[in-house]
């Protein structure tokens, strides 16, 4: 009986751990173990020493289409459905941050503002399962 109970507890456990991960299998979460096993952290976000912005947003969205993509000159911005990926050009090659979606819209609005839906008003409906709807 104990051995059951013990049991019973590690797999609620290991169940709350995966519905807990930082990227749900939902074909929209940001890749972002990916991006940091692909490149190089360096402050706030992660680098690419070498390829262009444009080069390093079509790797991220090919290895996870992204909602929308924003080039605006000497950014690329790849909308998923909780989080913001900027790519910036950073000495000859690229830096790439993430976050989350109200976060990242508040801080690139000059840029994605008008294009993408503002999460303080009601056209925005992004949030994951049951929210916003």
């Amino acid at each position: 009986m104990k051995t059951v109970r013990l049991l019973t507890a590690t797999m609620l456990s290991m169940a709350a751990l995966t519905a807990c991960s930082d990227e749900p299998d939902d074909g929209n979460a940001v890749p972002s173990s990916w991006i940091r096993q692909q490149y190089g952290g360096s402050g706030p976000g992660y680098t690419d020493p070498s390829d262009r912005i444009s080069k390093v947003g079509d790797e991220i969205h090919g290895h996870t289409a992204s909602t929308d993509r924003i080039d605006d000159g000497d950014m690329v911005f790849l909308r998923y459905r909780d989080d913001i990926v900027a790519i910036s050009p950073h000495l000859q090659g690229s830096r790439i941050e993430i976050d989350d979606y109200r976060t990242g819209h508040k801080r690139w609005k000059s840029r994605i503002g008008n294009v993408w839906p503002d999460p303080e008003t009601n056209a925005f409906r992004g949030g994951g399962p049951g929210s916003g709807k």
